[in-house]
C-alpha cells in the first residue's frame, strides 16, 4: 500500500495556493483590458442580466466583468486578500468554493433583481469569501482547526464585516446588494459542502 505526502495531499504547495487568486485577479485586468479595446461590450453580452434566459451565461462569467476601471481597482485588494485565506486550504477547494458562489450568487442575482438589470463584477466573490471564512469555522475537521479558523474568521470580521453589512444593507444605489447578499450565502453554502470528512488526511 502507497501513502502519498506532500502537494498531492494538501491540495498543492503554499505557493500555488496562492497563485490561484492572482490568476483569476489577473484574468480579470486582462479581461477589462481586452473590452476597452476591442469593439462591442462585453458586459452587455456577458453579464447578468435578470430574468432574460440569454443572461443566465452571465451566472458563470459576470464575475470577471467590470463596469470601470475604479471598479475593478475596488474589488482587486479583498478579493485578493480574502481569496487568498480561502486558496490556502487547496487549489481544488478554492475553484470548487469560487464556482459554488459564483453559481448562487449569480442565480441569486438574476432572480431577485429587476427584470433586465445588468450586473456584473467580483463583488460577489468578495462577499462570497467573506461568507466562507466566517463558516469554515464551525465545519473544520477538528478543535484546533476550529480555533485557527475562528480567529481568521474574527480578524477578517474584524477588517472587513462593516463594508460586508453596508455592501448588503445599505449599498448605494447602482450597487447590486442582491450580488452581495447570495455571494454571501454562497460562500456560506461552500463552506458546508466542501468541509473535510473528520479525520480525513491532509485537509484543516
Amino acid at each position: 500500500m502507497t501513502t502519498t505526502q506532500g502537494p498531492a495531499r494538501t491540495g498543492g504547495g503554499l505557493l500555488a495556493r496562492a497563485a490561484q487568486p492572482l490568476i483569476l485577479l489577473a484574468a480579470m485586468w486582462a479581461v477589462f483590458g481586452l473590452d476597452a479595446v476591442l469593439p462591442g461590450s462585453w458586459n452587455a453580452e456577458y453579464g447578468i442580466e435578470s430574468w432574460a434566459f440569454d443572461g443566465l451565461d452571465g451566472v458563470l462569467l459576470s464575475p470577471g466583468l467590470h463596469a470601470d476601471a475604479a471598479h475593478l481597482t475596488s474589488n482587486s485588494v479583498p478579493f485578493l486578500i480574502l481569496g487568498l485565506l480561502v486558496a490556502l486550504d487547496g487549489i481544488g477547494r478554492y475553484w470548487a468554493v469560487t464556482t459554488i458562489i459564483a453559481v448562487i450568487g449569480g442565480l441569486g442575482t438574476w432572480v431577485v433583481n429587476s427584470p433586465g438589470t445588468l450586473t456584473v463584477g467580483a463583488s460577489g466573490l468578495v462577499f462570497g469569501y467573506f461568507g466562507y471564512l466566517l463558516v469554515r469555522a464551525f465545519v473544520a475537521r477538528s478543535l484546533g482547526h476550529g480555533i485557527l479558523y475562528a480567529l481568521i474568521a474574527v480578524a477578517v470580521a474584524v477588517a472587513y464585516g462593516g463594508t460586508m453589512l453596508t455592501g448588503i444593507f445599505g449599498a448605494a444605489e447602482g450597487i447590486s446588494w442582491q450580488a452581495h447578499l447570495f455571494g454571501a450565502i454562497g460562500g456560506a453554502v461552500a463552506a458546508v459542502v466542501t468541509r473535510p470528512r473528520r479525520g480525513a488526511p491532509g485537509t484543516p
